[in-house]
């Protein structure tokens, strides 16, 4: 299997919060690529972000604990945990079409390795399109 066929296939990853009462699973290569923002917010969090299209993404238990926070243009749409304040997942602004998980949030049984690079977030702007591809399905 050559490196294109190994990105091609899909296994399925589950994540949670700190506390665990929001919990997720997500379709993605068991070797990811993630990128670590500098922007206002994921700084603060040092947010790793793995994005995948909306199809790829299940809430499978806390839809109740989840509280909504936007800022800016209104557009990501930020979901922390009520009870630890965790934000394992969120809307991107950069990806409306998809979900962002935080990599630290992963059950790492299902990965094989993880590929990070930065992404700079305080310039946006200018930098936004090149996640854009991440949610195309």
């Amino acid at each position: 299997m050559d490196h294109s066929d190994a990105q091609s296939v899909l296994v399925t990853h589950r994540g949670a919060c700190h506390c665990g009462q929001v919990q997720w699973e997500i379709d993605a290569p068991p070797a990811l690529h993630t990128h670590t923002c500098n922007c206002s917010i994921c700084d603060l969090l040092h947010y790793q972000h793995l994005i995948v299209p909306k199809q790829r993404f299940r809430l499978v238990a806390g839809e109740e604990q989840l509280q909504l926070y936007t800022f800016g243009s209104g557009i990501a749409q930020h979901y922390f945990c009520r009870t630890c304040g965790i934000k394992s997942f969120y809307v991107p602004r950069s990806n409306p079409d998809g979900v962002s998980v935080h990599a630290r949030c992963l059950d790492l049984s299902t990965v094989t390795s993880i590929k990070d690079e930065p992404f700079d977030g305080q310039n946006w702007e200018e930098n936004a399109g090149s996640l854009a591809h991440l949610s195309a399905t």
